[in-house]
């Protein structure tokens, strides 16, 4: 005898009447829930960026419903979508994370979520559109194209004029930057490809486009030499002084050049040279090969 299975109801199977050896039961929970915990994302989401006005809707979430579909939309997290479904195998995933923007002409067009769940040999993708309303909402979603998914969010906050500018999101250092490339591409310097590159760098250090850049992590910097940062350090460069001194005294002995060695209250082993001048101002003469 089976018993019907609903959401968050453990069904309880019982052989008791068809295995007449003994009552034998089977437990087995089947569970429709779609909770955020039984979706794995692929990649962690981008920080938020971006109009500062848009980031107030960062932890907020949005939910539409078409047909037999529920879709929640996050923004600057993910979007998911759930098959409203008693079927054993109702389809719960990921059509999306936070990845970068999209932007044209100055002007931000709208939000790419990335490396969704696979469909096939991709992974899904959706593109978040704005459009201005008195109030924000998820209002549509539709699938242009095989795994592709289009979103329409509505807001106030895309209602003013200038609320997509790119340019006043920049630093000021990234503002000059841009400056000088559009001045740099009215001049003919640079090509419209070599500007596009510079634009793109430059969206990319502001946390507005996901950087592909690699990131190499440097080997640690080797203490300079001057500074003895162990005991077994110290007494090696103690020892190339001396070597040094040595050097410099055989080479002035050689050329018959007198000098002066005077100890002083230096540690013991190290030994103070003074050279004698033995030339006009100027003229270097044999001191040059020391």
């Amino acid at each position: 005898m089976r018993k019907a299975c609903f959401h968050h109801v453990v069904c309880h199977l019982t052989s008791e009447h068809q295995n007449r050896r003994g009552a034998k039961h089977i437990w087995v929970e089947q569970s429709l829930s779609f909770s955020g915990s039984r979706l794995q994302p692929k990649v962690t989401p981008s920080p938020v960026s971006g109009p500062a006005h848009f980031h107030q809707l960062a932890g907020k979430c949005f939910i539409h419903t078409e047909s037999t579909y529920k879709y929640e939309f996050c923004p600057f997290h993910n979007i998911t979508q759930h098959e409203q479904s008693f079927r054993w195998n109702a389809y719960s995933g990921i059509l999306g994370i936070w990845q970068e923007w999209e932007m044209v002409n100055n002007t931000f067009t709208g939000m790419w979520m990335r490396d969704g769940d696979a469909c096939g040999t991709r992974n899904r993708e959706t593109k978040v559109i704005f459009v201005c309303s008195a109030s924000s909402k998820l209002a549509q979603v539709s699938e242009p194209s095989t795994c592709v998914y289009s979103l329409t969010f509505e807001t106030p906050l895309v209602c003013h004029p200038h609320s997509l500018l790119v340019y006043p999101t920049l630093s000021e250092t990234l503002q000059k930057e841009w400056d000088e490339a559009e001045q740099a591409r009215y001049e003919g310097l640079i090509t419209e490809q070599g500007y596009n590159n510079l634009l793109k760098g430059i969206f990319e250090d502001a946390g507005l486009l996901k950087s592909e850049k690699v990131k190499i992590k440097l080997p640690e910097v080797v203490a300079d030499s001057g500074t003895h940062n162990s005991l077994h350090k110290c007494t090696e460069d103690l020892e190339k002084q001396r070597e040094e001194v040595k050097r410099l005294r055989s080479l002035l002995t050689q050329h018959n050049i007198p000098f002066d060695s005077e100890q002083t209250h230096e540690p013991k082993g190290q030994t103070t040279t003074t050279v004698k001048e033995q030339h006009p101002r100027g003229d270097h003469g044999l001191l040059d090969q020391l």
